[in-house]
């Protein structure tokens, strides 16, 4: 089911660079490092946890096929975040379930060590 004010479910197929039954994927219009993807639900659910089983699967399968094509086509990739916002408080600006791949360099911030606990500032570095 699609949502028609939903900015995700008007993607354009010419956008999209992998899909499966549940899920596609394409880039992020505000990337924070070359590479970073989006792989989306095709049906217009607000978050991660309203996926069903085979559809949070299929998600997932994608996630890691886009890995894989990163990493064959960026030899700079040395590691990944993967995240996803669940509900404003969380900052989730769009209503729909999608997960950001955003590969990391060496040296593209000078102590990545924390990684995501870095959403909370002060709290990256323990």
């Amino acid at each position: 089911m699609l949502s028609t004010s939903c900015s995700f479910c008007a993607i354009q197929s010419r956008t999209i660079l992998f899909e499966n039954k549940h899920a596609v994927v394409f880039r992020d219009a505000y990337p924070v490092t070359d590479g970073h993807t989006l792989v989306i639900s095709k049906r217009h659910v607000a978050d991660f946890f309203e996926l069903s089983g085979e559809e949070g699967s299929h998600v997932l399968d994608l996630v890691k096929q886009v890995r894989i094509a990163l990493l064959r086509c960026d030899s700079t990739i040395k590691g990944f975040n993967v995240g996803v916002n669940v509900g404003e408080a969380a900052g989730q600006t769009i209503p729909h379930c999608h997960i950001h791949l955003i590969p990391r360099r060496n040296g593209d911030v000078k102590n990545p060590r924390g990684g995501i606990r870095h959403v909370i500032p002060g709290k990256g570095f323990y």
